[in-house]
């Protein structure tokens, strides 16, 4: 991928002024330690991103700071999409969060905010609050191709024989991140995974294929619409009007972090950006990085206009993670 951590100055955070960040605006979060850090590792080799996680700021009718994500961790342990507040939000990734995240504020273009509809934006945010994190299409947003998106020695053979490996270890966990989703792609109910495989035969196709199979930005599963930290936010976006007027045609479940922070929605004019913004660095970012020891990057950032069919049979092999022209 050809990352590389450069130090920055200290303070590794930023004193943030909370009113200049606006509904809409982007947090891109790469955490490198632990649990998450070894996760968000594997997602990145797969995927090309240089980022991991994400999350997603909205103001209220009082002009409160709220974030939202998918993938905070509640009380019980469990994945969640929560609506947090800013200080609540902040203070815990300065200080409690042991993934040594690193964090990147990237606002929108002043033309995308006029476009930004605020009021649906939290409606939509409102809606899926509390539910559980997107885990059923959480792999999918990767796979778009039958053999361009697994970095050796991956491939779908590979995959399917850890999947059968995790059905008989963990049969309820397997069923969670991949059993309903295949049987989205395969249009039957209630197979597990070696009734799937046997189906897949008698079609003629193969698992490549069905994994490659689109997701659906409407599919419901049991525990309601599934969506990741990034397809949360992408969602979000296509509620508040970002994606118009082509958003019947934008599945943004098939997007990854790398996808979404390639959208030409952010700010391109450095001399716009907060007076705070990479305050200290002698190395000025077209983004804002607001935490982390190690400067940020993200590749091909704000570069792609939105388009129909969107990043749904795009290739992601490393070490260039090239993509074809309007795949």
């Amino acid at each position: 991928m050809g990352a590389t951590f450069e130090q920055r100055p200290q303070p590794w955070f930023t004193n943030i002024s909370v009113d200049d960040i606006q509904s809409g605006d982007f947090l891109a979060i790469s955490k490198i330690r632990g649990r998450w850090g070894g996760f968000e590792t594997l997602e990145k080799w797969v995927s090309g991103a240089f980022a991991g996680h994400s999350a997603v700021c909205l103001k209220d009718s009082e002009g409160k700071l709220w974030v939202g994500e998918s993938g905070n961790e509640n009380e019980q342990g469990e994945d969640v999409i929560a609506l947090l507040p800013w200080d609540e939000w902040w203070e815990f990734e300065l200080n409690k969060d042991d993934s040594d995240p690193h964090i990147a504020l990237l606002p929108l273009h002043p033309d995308v905010r006029a476009k930004f509809n605020e009021t649906a934006a939290w409606e939509y945010a409102l809606s899926m609050n509390g539910k559980p994190y997107g885990y059923h299409n959480l792999i999918f947003s990767w796979i778009d191709t039958l053999d361009g998106n697994y970095p050796p020695p991956l491939d779908a053979h590979l995959v399917a024989s850890v999947m059968t490996v995790w059905n008989h270890m963990q049969p309820e966990y397997a069923a969670n991140m991949w059993n309903e989703a295949l049987n989205k792609r395969l249009g039957t109910q209630g197979l597990d995974l070696p009734d799937i495989l046997v189906e897949v035969e008698k079609r003629g196709s193969s698992f490549g294929e069905l994994l490659a199979i689109p997701e659906m930005d409407d599919w419901l599963y049991t525990d309601g619409k599934s969506t990741s930290c990034i397809a949360f936010i992408l969602e979000m976006y296509k509620e508040a009007g970002l994606f118009d007027p082509i958003a019947s045609s934008v599945q943004v479940t098939e997007f990854t972090i790398k996808d979404a922070y390639m959208l030409r929605f952010f700010e391109n004019n450095s001399s716009r950006l907060p007076k705070w913004c990479n305050d200290g660095d002698d190395v000025k970012l077209p983004f804002c990085q607001i935490k982390g020891k190690y400067r940020m990057e993200l590749p091909a950032y704000n570069t792609m206009d939105p388009y129909p069919h969107m990043n749904e049979m795009c290739p992601s092999l490393p070490p260039k993670y090239f993509r074809t022209q309007n795949c």
